[in-house]
């Protein structure tokens, strides 16, 4: 089995269990929707430079 960044999956599945643990299973899917917005708006200023740059 491959390793994700170099962590082992006994670990991976250690810091999911903490993450449920301090956040709760309700506020999981908030929590990525909120990152899932922060990447896609990053995409979007990033591809606006890249419009500037090429004027």
């Amino acid at each position: 089995m491959k390793m994700f960044l170099f962590l082992s999956p006994p670990i991976l599945i250690i810091i999911l269990l903490v993450i449920v643990l301090l956040f709760g299973g309700k506020k999981i899917p908030e929590l990525f929707k909120g990152i899932g917005q922060g990447i896609k708006a990053f995409k979007d200023e990033t591809k606006e430079d890249k419009k500037i740059d090429k004027k």
